[in-house]
């Protein structure tokens, strides 16, 4: 199994060391095994995409606005 090294907040270190009792290598673990998947299956739904980079920003900036209006934000 490989290894890694991590750089992460003073702040963070801290309270990740007052629950020793919890094993922080098996949770980093599992949320990158989620995240790997999430991107794979990201790629399976847009590899025979036609959109461009252009189209989903567009598509991205009216739903944005939906939901700002939605929401009262707008």
């Amino acid at each position: 199994m490989a290894n890694i090294t991590l750089a992460i907040p003073d702040e963070l270190h801290h309270k990740i060391k007052t629950h020793s009792e919890i094993r922080w290598s098996e949770v980093v673990r599992c949320i990158l095994q989620k995240k790997v998947e999430q991107f794979e299956l990201l790629e399976k739904l847009t590899c025979k995409s036609k959109l461009t980079e252009e189209d989903a920003r567009e598509i991205s900036s009216k739903i944005d606005s939906v939901v700002a209006k939605k929401l009262g934000l707008k």
